[in-house]
């Protein structure tokens, strides 16, 4: 295969954090800083509330999804919900560093809300999440998880995202990236060992073989790095999780743009679940929570809060075909 280069990421030298890192600020006063200075300026940029103070959105307790509870289910009342702190808009801490907001912690409030009980949230690293549900430490991760056939061996889903890659480009680009050909000889940022670098490589590989020009990779383990990279000039996009890249063109539009988004579970299709134990029987009941939730569009004002609009799913499924079937 055609040689790529790999360059070493860019050194972070602002003085001042670029509203265009939003997506991936793990303290959430940078990301207030930055929307503060657009506010009044640019047009049509969403500004977001990052302070302990959430006006979080709710749905109605849902009779209906409460039947489905298995007896005995919650009998202090609390839902136990682990997140993954850290990963904007996802799940982060306010300004006060302290309080984890974000489209995860806003669809457990949904869950907890229409199963009437009271959220208690989790804040657990992403490798301890899979044992803290099944030992029961928690009653639930809501933490960005794909649906594979693996996974599903152990646990129980109810979707609430489609699993979307971005592709992230400047505002002024013109470009339109949907198919393998649309990243023909262009340089491309990705971070190692992820899937999207699998996609990438697959649609390189499939550009190769039809006589197009190669794509140069260059590789960034910081998604910042990536994007001064791409404002100067370095990249011609970068691909990574839609929900950070949407979050950094809905807050700064003015500066960059999605050209484009692709399943992460190209070719197949993927989607993101809650995740609770197998068999423990409150899959059912969540993603009846979840559907009711669609159905009074608190689950949509949810998504759009945080510019997550084009990861909506129509309807909530358990257990639907997950990646590696």
């Amino acid at each position: 295969m055609t040689a790529r280069s790999r360059r070493a990421p860019l050194v972070t030298v602002l003085a001042a954090v670029s509203a265009l890192a939003l997506g991936a600020c793990t303290s959430s006063s940078a990301i207030e800083q930055a929307a503060a200075v657009q506010e009044g300026v640019t047009t049509g940029a969403l500004v977001v509330n990052t302070t302990r103070d959430q006006d979080r959105v709710h749905t109605q307790r849902n009779q209906a999804a409460i039947d489905l509870l298995p007896d005995g289910a919650f009998p202090d009342g609390k839902l136990q919900v682990s997140v993954t702190q850290g990963a904007v808009p996802l799940a982060f801490f306010a300004d006060d560093n302290a309080t984890v907001i974000g489209n995860e912690t806003d669809i457990a409030t949904l869950v907890a809300d229409a199963l009437g009980l009271e959220l208690e949230l989790v804040v657990n690293d992403w490798s301890n999440w899979p044992l803290a549900t099944q030992s029961g430490e928690v009653d639930a991760t809501i933490s960005n998880v794909t649906v594979t056939e693996e996974r599903k061996e152990l646990f129980d889903f109810s979707s609430y995202r489609v699993d979307q890659l971005g592709w992230l480009v400047r505002a002024d680009s013109g470009r339109t990236i949907a198919e393998a050909e649309d990243v023909a000889g262009l340089t491309v940022g990705v971070s190692s060992g992820t899937n999207q670098e699998q996609i990438l490589l697959a649609w390189d590989a499939a550009n190769t073989e039809a006589g197009l020009a190669p794509v140069t990779i260059d590789y960034y383990e910081s998604y910042n790095d990536a994007v001064l990279a791409l404002q100067s000039g370095r990249l011609d996009t970068y691909v990574g999780p839609n929900a950070t890249a949407a979050y950094s063109a809905a807050t700064s539009p003015q500066d960059v743009a999605i050209a484009g988004t692709t399943n992460g579970g190209w070719p197949d299709t993927a989607e993101i679940a809650v995740a609770t134990k197998k068999g423990n029987g409150l899959a059912e009941a969540f993603t009846a929570a979840l559907n009711g939730a669609i159905a009074d569009g608190s689950y949509a004002q949810v998504l759009d809060r945080w510019g997550l609009g084009a990861e909506a799913v129509t309807e909530s499924r358990t257990n639907p075909p997950g990646l590696g079937s």
